[in-house]
């Protein structure tokens, strides 16, 4: 049975594009998938303990050593690494804020990246390898080829190397410019932003097509 991991990052609600993405994508999703399952994780609302001096170190230490608070941090990174691994796709919301993926995704990368459990420690192979993952991206402005602030973006250039030891490889789905509808300075912009989104809304609906019945 097919099984679909679905994850939110933003912190906006209603008003989230990313959000919107990948609703939309998990719609397509089961659509595709009749009696698949899926699984939801929501980093916005519920965000994951960033790594700290009392517990990130479980990584580095073996089990039989850890303090109760390793055991707590390394108990919780077992259970998402478990999440992605009794994932067939993974859906990434992935908004970008101060010009950087969310603090919560950074988060969810660091204790992904678990020595035994993600990726071997002796070969370095990673153990997440195969899975389909896409990444519902959304960003205010424009960062391209050309743009004021080309090379802004530090969320999507990330993403891929931060995950690399694990073996997840990225599709980046993007609707970029949401700021254009209530930004009065880049409101010349919104013809480019609408035509942003409903780019990034028709590749979402051609995911899986080959799979919908007819």
């Amino acid at each position: 049975m097919a099984h679909l991991l679905h994850i939110d990052s933003s912190i906006q609600g209603e008003r989230s594009t990313s959000r919107k993405l990948t609703a939309q994508a998990a719609e397509v999703w089961r659509s595709a998938h009749p009696g698949g399952t899926v699984t939801y994780r929501d980093l916005g609302r519920d965000p994951l303990p960033h790594l700290d001096a009392a517990g990130g170190l479980a990584r580095l230490v073996p089990a039989g050593q850890h303090t109760s608070a390793q055991a707590a941090s390394w108990e919780l990174t077992e259970q998402l690494v478990n999440e992605v691994k009794q994932a067939d796709t993974i859906l990434l919301g992935l908004p970008l804020y101060n010009y950087a993926a969310p603090s919560s995704v950074k988060a969810w990368v660091d204790h992904l990246i678990a020595p035994g459990l993600a990726f071997d420690p002796e070969t370095s192979a990673g153990l997440l390898a195969g899975k389909e993952f896409i990444v519902l991206a959304s960003r205010g402005g424009g960062y391209g080829e050309g743009a004021p602030r080309e090379g802004w973006d530090h969320a999507e250039p990330w993403l891929p190397h931060g995950l690399s030891m694990v073996g997840l490889t990225p599709r980046f789905i993007t609707a970029e410019l949401t700021l254009a509808g209530v930004n009065p300075a880049m409101s010349d912009l919104i013809p480019q932003a609408a035509e942003s989104l409903a780019a990034a809304q028709r590749e979402i609906d051609t995911l899986w097509r080959a799979k919908v019945p007819a």
